[in-house]
């Protein structure tokens, strides 16, 4: 396997909670329903991680927020699963594994995003 695009985002809690509040259908618009069941620092740090995702696939534009989820393995481990627009563009790239690795701490959400193929 060989790298393929690397993303990292970084996200102030506090600024995150601010979009929320001033704008509440941007949870229901970038996150998908089983997403949504976290904590706001844990919803900052997956919004990084779609920001990440992103960036890892070259920023194109047309991607759709929902067609990138960030879910939780049995371990407890978080993974992307991609469908549609965002599946399309890895395929498109030859990406066929993504890795994230999420943090927030001292106000700070972050995460970053390892895209990986042939």
């Amino acid at each position: 396997m060989a790298v393929k695009g690397v993303g990292i985002d970084v996200v102030a809690i506090e600024r995150f909670e601010d979009t929320v509040r001033k704008s509440p259908t941007f949870v229901t618009r970038v996150f998908t329903p089983a997403e949504r069941d976290v904590g706001t620092a844990s919803l900052a740090a997956r919004w990084a991680a779609k920001e990440a995702l992103a960036k890892a696939l070259g920023a194109p534009s047309g991607l759709h927020w929902h067609d990138c989820e960030v879910v939780r393995e049995d371990g407890g481990r978080p993974t992307m699963v991609m469908r549609g627009s965002v599946a399309a563009r890895a395929e498109l790239l030859g990406i066929t594994s993504v890795h994230v690795s999420l943090s927030h701490d001292a106000g700070i959400a972050s995460a970053v995003v390892v895209a990986e193929g042939d």
